[in-house]
């Protein structure tokens, strides 16, 4: 099946719905996010989100391999960004294009809420009414901590050509930012990325996870991990310590660009299995039955995965970095590595959580994934919509 509308049924029928707040004396929400490609948190949040307030969504593009149909509002705009622009580095820049030229549709709007890197160059200007709210999940990688990664995995000749390009990018992006009236965002390490960044404060506003669809389901032999097979997840690692501990089984239940590397490191290594992508079903009775799952990525924004395993009842191995300080406690629900860590500092974790240590910590890792609850986060969003209605009022006064 390909991507995007001609192959994704709910996103073409969507697309020729017109935004139901985009009437000509600008009522409702609306909110506004990049796309959807990949189950993710970040798209889990949107959806969740927009569907709570009762939003129009308004979005670059979906694709099959995204969220089910039914989680889509019914006001939901797929602009249809050509399969051809939605490559990595150029999907960016492509979607920003696109999303800039949306700033009349949000300004039918009496509150625009804007989520990811190219969705907020949709916002109108502050002086126009109506209030822009942004949910940053990170200032992007590529412009900023990350940019010399991103630089570097491009050619000679790509490479001169992108610097100008993300310079121009970095000041729409900016200009954007200084659009907000209000910013939020899903740790307290993201808060200082943008006051580092973007020079704004922001109000954490913790995601929502789905507590509720993960349980205990046994303890199986098995460690587990989840994350996107990518360099900034340290994935590698992972294998490379359960290469050292052939009396221990790894299951990896995620794909991605690293997985022929990857299996190509455990080949002849009978205790790792790479599942590929699996579904949400499959990946929470993986989680339940698991010893612990073992998430170690680099300046993680905020981290899902740990609190879907701590709601299973699951203890983490991490790492003392980025979001993951705010969701697993060292000692109770998990082991947090040193940011300094290597193959052996995590088989040494592993060997230390035990099975019999694992099962221990289940009542305080469901305990600390309460805080993470969908409930709780749309609370907060609901009453940041209701304190920009109550602006819109007093600037009508």
């Amino acid at each position: 099946m390909s991507d995007g509308a001609a192959g994704y049924p709910h996103a073409a029928a969507k697309a020729k719905q017109p935004a139901s707040g985009s009437g000509p004396h600008g009522a409702g929400i609306a909110v506004f996010h990049d796309h959807f490609s990949i189950r993710g948190g970040g798209e889990r949040l949107v959806l969740t989100m927009a569907q709570a307030l009762g939003a129009d969504l308004i979005h670059g593009y979906a694709t099959p391999a995204t969220y089910e149909p039914a989680m889509f509002p019914e006001g939901t705009v797929d602009l249809g960004l050509p399969s051809a622009l939605r490559r990595g580095g150029v999907r960016a820049v492509a979607l920003g294009v696109l999303f800039a030229r949306q700033r009349r549709r949000a300004g039918a709007y009496s509150t625009r809420i804007f989520s990811g890197v190219a969705a907020p160059l949709a916002a109108p200007e502050r002086s126009r009414a109506g209030r822009n709210i942004f949910y940053c999940h990170t200032p992007p990688r590529f412009l900023f901590d990350q940019r010399e990664h991103f630089l570097g995995q491009l050619g000679g000749a790509a490479r001169l050509a992108a610097g100008p390009v993300l310079a121009r990018f970095e000041r729409a992006y900016l200009a954007a930012v200084g659009r907000m009236d209000v910013i939020l965002t899903n740790s307290q390490n993201t808060r200082r990325r943008i006051r580092d960044y973007l020079g704004r404060d922001s109000e954490v506003v913790y995601p929502p996870c789905p507590t509720a669809s993960f349980a205990w389901k046994g303890q199986d032999d098995y460690y587990l991990s989840s994350a996107r097979l990518s360099g900034l997840k340290r994935v590698d690692v992972i294998v490379e310590a359960f290469l050292r501990l052939p009396d221990k089984r790894l299951l990896v239940a995620s794909g991605g660009e690293e997985r022929e590397r990857l299996e190509r490191m455990a080949a002849g290594a009978p205790n790792i299995e790479f599942l590929g992508w699996s579904d949400e079903v499959r990946l929470r009775e993986l989680i339940g039955r698991a010893v612990a799952t073992i998430y170690v990525p680099r300046e993680e924004d905020f981290g899902m995965s740990p609190v879907e395993s701590m709601a299973a009842g699951k203890p983490v191995i991490g790492v003392a970095e980025g979001g993951l300080t705010e969701t697993i406690i060292d000692g109770e629900t998990g082991i947090l590595l040193d940011r300094t860590f290597g193959a052996g500092d995590l088989a040494e974790a592993v060997r230390a959580l035990t099975p019999g240590r694992a099962a221990a910590m289940r009542a305080a890792c469901e305990a600390r994934a309460a805080l993470f609850t969908e409930e709780r986060f749309i609370d907060s969003m609901k009453r940041h919509v209701e304190a920009a209605r109550a602006a819109l009022a007093d600037r009508a006064r």
